[in-house]
């Protein structure tokens, strides 16, 4: 059977169109309504006009990324009642469209964080790259947040300063506008690229957590897990929550979906079919700590969406995103670990036996350098990825089949 092979696609203003993904294979394309501001309810016309495009094509809407949740919701502040009866209302048209899994994440103010988002790997083309020392020179020195030398040790503001002292006025600014701009703006940032003193901004959506901590935060999401698996259970919908990238406390702000145990406690926040999990590959690899076969192992009853990547680890808590089967993921033993998972699904009669796959980010090679793509998400480099994955699907099926099939 295999992994349904999906595809993230950011609309007709995507320099890889619907036609693009037909001629690739793609079975189903994974988008949202990106024009909808956060906050508002997704109207079903709006739903149906993009759910009709891209079966015009084909194929269909396999995976909403992101339904996002307002920040109103996550801090919970006065608003938060008024953006959930939203959110559960967007719920109920995606339902009635047949519209069936949605991603959605828990981070509060950033999705991700990327120090260099043009990164030259050592074959040549163009990745992203997280170096920590960079990152605490950003924080401290260029952002300086309040306190922010206090999450640092002695060795590591020293390294960072001495970053930042090598750094030209521009190339500050550059770092800063990468950071809370540049790699947000595509997926509903909370600062714009037309915002004056967007730094300042920032630091205003850092405030608001300032009294709140993991602990906090966890309530938070048990609040809205609360009033919207039971609205996501009569829609026939799965929500499929996204690890935290990178899978540890930055800036200050508190970060609960990083671990297995982080994970295994969302879980058992609200216990439904409609609860679960992407197993984001990149992100959970983003934590040196984490185990991704033994996770996945534990997690898999709960995985609703996959995306496959791997990380290489350098020094100083550094990483770049390494491709899809290079890197320190073992990304045999997590394949054969998911396909476990997808073939003891099809034995039960479950429902989601699908579980879409799209192959996260990609470097960037060849052909990629001319197309206006968003960072992470280039055209040829992703393509690359989701042949790897889909030649060690293969091979990893049919090793699975002969090792469960009656001795001859």
């Amino acid at each position: 059977m295999g992994f349904e092979k999906t595809w993230r696609w950011f609309g007709p203003d995507d320099a890889i169109t619907l036609s693009d993904l037909r001629q690739m294979g793609i079975m189903g394309v994974v988008t949202a309504l990106h024009h909808i501001p956060n906050g508002e309810v997704w109207p079903q016309e709006e739903i149906r006009r993009v759910k009709r495009e891209i079966e015009s094509y084909g194929m269909r809407w396999s995976v909403v990324e992101s339904l996002p949740v307002s920040e109103g919701i996550k801090t919970g502040g006065p608003d938060r009642d008024r953006l959930i009866a939203n959110y559960r209302t967007s719920l109920r048209n995606l339902g009635a469209c047949g519209i069936d899994t949605v991603v959605y994440n828990f981070m509060p103010v950033l999705d991700w964080i990327r120090t260099n988002l043009k990164f030259i790997t050592p074959t040549g083309g163009e990745s992203m790259l997280f170096h920590f020392p960079t990152f605490v020179a950003f924080d401290v020195f260029i952002l300086k947040r309040p306190g922010a030398d206090r999450d640092y040790s002695p060795a590591m503001i020293a390294k960072a300063e001495a970053v930042f002292r090598a750094m030209t006025p521009t190339e500050q600014e550059a770092l800063a506008h990468h950071i809370i701009v540049v790699s947000q703006g595509f997926i509903d940032g909370v600062v714009k690229g037309e915002t004056g003193n967007y730094k300042e901004m920032f630091l205003r959506y850092l405030e608001q957590y300032r009294h709140i901590g993991p602990e906090q935060l966890r309530e938070n999401l048990r609040y809205f897990l609360d009033a919207v698996i039971p609205e996501a259970e009569k829609a026939g919908i799965r929500m499929a929550i996204h690890p935290d990238d990178p899978p540890y406390p930055v800036l200050g702000l508190p970060r609960i979906v990083g671990t297995l145990e982080d994970i295994m406690e969302v879980m058992r926040l609200h216990p439904s079919e409609s609860h679960g999990f992407t197993f984001c590959a990149g992100s959970l690899s983003a934590r040196r700590d984490n185990d991704l076969p033994a996770m996945a192992a534990q997690l898999a009853p709960y995985i609703q969406f996959l995306h496959l990547r791997n990380t290489h680890w350098n020094d100083d808590d550094t990483f770049y995103e390494s491709g899809h089967l290079t890197g320190d993921v073992d990304m045999v033993a997590l394949m054969k670990v998911l396909l476990r998972e997808q073939r003891r699904r099809r034995l039960t009669g479950r429902p989601d036996a699908r579980m879409p796959l799209r192959p996260d980010h990609g470097i960037k090679i060849l052909g990629d350098f001319h197309l206006a793509t968003h960072p992470g998400y280039p055209l040829i480099g992703r393509l690359r990825g989701l042949a790897e994955l889909s030649g060690l699907e293969t091979a990893l099926e049919r090793e699975i089949t002969a090792e469960e099939s009656p001795a001859s």
